[in-house]
Order: C-alpha cells, then sequence, then structure tokens
C-alpha cells in the first residue's frame, strides 16, 4: 500500500506548515503533469459508456498502482468501480473520480477531466499523507451518466470510512458550490394488440396512442409545475412499420426537482399521466425506474470556502456567492454522497465559447488547452482544500465527529473485506 507510516496509530507531529504543504502539492502536481493530461486525454479518445468503462478505469488504476497506491477493482459487485488507497491515516479522503461518457457525443460532460483531476490530487496528497495522517482514496465511480454508480458503492459501503469526499467538473463558469436537481428516471412500456392498419384497424389497440396520450397529459402538466420541476424524455420504441397498429412502445423520462419530496411530488403526477395513455387505449402499462434516484447536491460550507480560497489563488474567477445560489447544474449522483459525507462537487471553467455540457462542441473543449488548465487546477484546488482541512485541528475534529456518528448508525453493514471481495447487499 505504497508508504505507510509504521506509527499510523499515533498523530503526526506538523514540523511543515500549510504553506510549506501546499507548495508539496503545487510542486508534485506540476512533476505528474505529463502523465495526468496524457491520462485525461486517453480517456477522452475512447469513450466508454455507464458500466462498460474497463479502459477507462484500467488507465486510471495503472498509474495510481505505479505510484504505489493499493488498488481493488470490481469494488461493490460493479466490475468497472474501483478504490486506490495510499497511507494510512485516520482521516480518510475520498477523491470521486467519474469516466463513463455519453451516447452520440462522447466526453462531452468532460468526465476524462474528473478522472484525470482526481488522480492528481491523489498523487500531490499522497506527499503530505504521513505529515497530515492522512489516508487518499481514490474512488473509482462508474455510471454517473445513467445507474448511479455512486448511489450504489454508497449503499453498499465503500464511503463507510470515508471522512471528506471531493470532485470537480468541468462547465463553462468556475463555480464552488452548485446547486443541483434531484432526479429520478422512469421508463413506460405499453402493450396493446396488433392489427393490419388499413384491413382491420379496430381489432387493434394502439400502444403509439397511448403514449401520445401521456405525452400530451405531460405536456398540459407543464403549466403546472412547482418551481424547478422539469420533465424531458425521449421515445425509444414506437413501433415497427406504419401500416401496422403498435403492439408495443416504450419511452424513458428524466423527472427533476429541488429536492427529493419536490420530486416524488412530481413522479406522483407523472405517473398519472402514464396512467392516463392506458386507461384512454385500454393498453397495459409498466413503469420501471431506470436509475437509483440521484439527491440533490448538500456541498459542505466550510470545504466548498476553503476550494473558493484555492480556486482563487490559483487566479480563478468564481461565481460570486449570490449568483451560485440561483444557479442549477443539471442532476449528479454526488448529491446522495454529500447527503452522507461532507463532500464538494465544484465545477472548473473550461473555454467551449457558446457551448454547453452533453454538446458536441463542449466534447472537443474538453482536450483543449482550456481543459489541460482544468485537470491542473483542479488537482490542485481540491488537495489545498484538504491540506486546509486536515490542517485544521477544529475542521478535523469535526470530520472525524460525523465519521463517528456515520459509523454508529451504521454499523451493522457488511465489511469492507466483503465488498471489495464483489460482494453486494
Amino acid at each position: 500500500m505504497g508508504q505507510v507510516s509504521t506509527a499510523a496509530h499515533q498523530r503526526p507531529h506538523r514540523q511543515c506548515t500549510g504553506a510549506a504543504l501546499r507548495d508539496v502539492c503545487r510542486r508534485a502536481v506540476q512533476r505528474h503533469e505529463h502523465e495526468l493530461l496524457g491520462l485525461s486525454r486517453s480517456i477522452h479518445a475512447e469513450p466508454e459508456l455507464s458500466f462498460a468503462e474497463y479502459r477507462s478505469a484500467d488507465k486510471i488504476t495503472e498509474l495510481l498502482a505505479e505510484h504505489g497506491f493499493e488498488v481493488r477493482s470490481g469494488v461493490a459487485g460493479l466490475d468497472t468501480a474501483f478504490t486506490a488507497d495510499y497511507g494510512s491515516g485516520d482521516l480518510v479522503v475520498g477523491l470521486c473520480a467519474e469516466y463513463d461518457a455519453l451516447p452520440e457525443v462522447g466526453h462531452a460532460c468532460g468526465h476524462n477531466i474528473i478522472a484525470a483531476s482526481a488522480a492528481g490530487s491523489a498523487l500531490a496528497l499522497a506527499e503530505v499523507a504521513d505529515e497530515l495522517d492522512l489516508t487518499i482514496r481514490v474512488i473509482g465511480t462508474p455510471a454517473e451518466e445513467t445507474g448511479g454508480g455512486k448511489v450504489v458503492m454508497l449503499e453498499r459501503g465503500v464511503f463507510d470510512d470515508v471522512a471528506l469526499a471531493l470532485m470537480v467538473h468541468p462547465g463553462p463558469t468556475d463555480i464552488c458550490a452548485p446547486r443541483s436537481l434531484a432526479i429520478t428516471d422512469l421508463e413506460v412500456r405499453y402493450t396493446g394488440r396488433a392489427a393490419h392498419a388499413a384491413a382491420a384497424p379496430e381489432l387493434g389497440v394502439n400502444a403509439a396512442d397511448a403514449l401520445t396520450v401521456a405525452q400530451v397529459s405531460i405536456g398540459l402538466l407543464r403549466q403546472h409545475l412547482e418551481q424547478r420541476q422539469m420533465v424531458h424524455g425521449i421515445v425509444t420504441t414506437g413501433g415497427a412499420a406504419p401500416n401496422i397498429v403498435p403492439a408495443h412502445t416504450a419511452a424513458v423520462h428524466n423527472l427533476r426537482a429541488a429536492d427529493s419530496v419536490s420530486l416524488q411530488r412530481l413522479e406522483n403526477r407523472i405517473r398519472a399521466c402514464f396512467e392516463a395513455g392506458a386507461t384512454a387505449t385500454g393498453c397495459d402499462h409498466e413503469v420501471v425506474q431506470v436509475s437509483p434516484m440521484y439527491a440533490e447536491l448538500a456541498c459542505d460550507e466550510w470545504l466548498s470556502e476553503a476550494y473558493r480560497s484555492a480556486i482563487v489563488e490559483i487566479g480563478r474567477q468564481p461565481l460570486d456567492r449570490a449568483v451560485e445560489r440561483e444557479r442549477t447544474i443539471g442532476s449528479t449522483d454526488m448529491g446522495n454522497v454529500t447527503h452522507e459525507v461532507p463532500a464538494i462537487h465544484p465545477m472548473i471553467a473550461v473555454d467551449c465559447g457558446t457551448a454547453v455540457n452533453h454538446q458536441a462542441e463542449f466534447a472537443a473543449a474538453c482536450v483543449s488547452a482550456s481543459a489541460d488548465r482544468a485537470v491542473l487546477d483542479g488537482a490542485l484546488a481540491m488537495a489545498e482544500t484538504v491540506v486546509a482541512a486536515a490542517g485544521d485541528d477544529e475542521q478535523r475534529a469535526r470530520l472525524l465527529a460525523v465519521l463517528r456518528r456515520r459509523s454508529e448508525a451504521g454499523a451493522r453493514r457488511p465489511s469492507k473485506e466483503y465488498l471489495a471481495s464483489g460482494g453486494v447487499t
């Protein structure tokens, strides 16, 4: 497990100032620049979809293993999830890496930057782990775009001993404490009866009509949605041929809301719209939850402010705090982590012109010189945030106290050894 302290049970005597430790981290990021930018660009060049990110996970773990990290692959029963640990301190720092891509537009959310910055921060913090009594853990979290890898890993105990968790996400603007929306993904499936559309239409039960009724119902409902509630979806199965009354149709919808409570109210109303389609046409229907529910972000205020100080010192200009509170960034499974672990999910800016996340133009921006700067700046800012928290006795005590309370509440969870071996609960 890399260079492990021989006196892990004792609190080390800090002989370096915070400024000196931050300088160590800065030099480490500079020294590993070539490897980190190579990792970012290599992941970008071979985009992989949720739960199939085999090459990407291997690229990250191979780099970390080369630098003394102890890697466990397939954690929590997920083939492309991993942990990579360095050190043996009592303060376990979780650096979350995402590396899944989107259909058609590849890394248009910049997860290559997320993965490389997490690795870079880990390599920097490894050099001060003994001084600050840290365990550095890169947590490889697959399937953020759909599937909720972090939710699964959280529920299966991977974050149980993590005292604080960090990641940075690329976007058009630097935002230190972004707001996100809670989200759930629902697939509705209608089953009718096929018939010749001209010779015997009266014998058919039209599943496409059921879907149309549901879509119209949702469209009418939009006038009455609560603030920050929204619905968007696509038809995934619409029929086989125009001269056959469709017997099977399906659609997937994203439901978003300001928080989980509002999301449940929205889900109840959308399910009623789905049922209306079945009732109006005589079709059968079922509704399937595609991914776990993602909670809204609840970022740790102290850590967010520490990150703000770090990013401003680097030379970036994040949004004002008041503007941050009015801006939403979509949805993320990191939200679930922030409700359990003191954590942050800042946005780090890349030069993308008028493009935004999930556009092909943004994907192109994620391998630019600006993207390279985001990798290095993000790695350093996260490392400096950890140095600030670990070196502040009050904050360190707070983080460990939260961890103790969580441990007491979750005492019956399965062991880390079981989870690391691929077991599931």
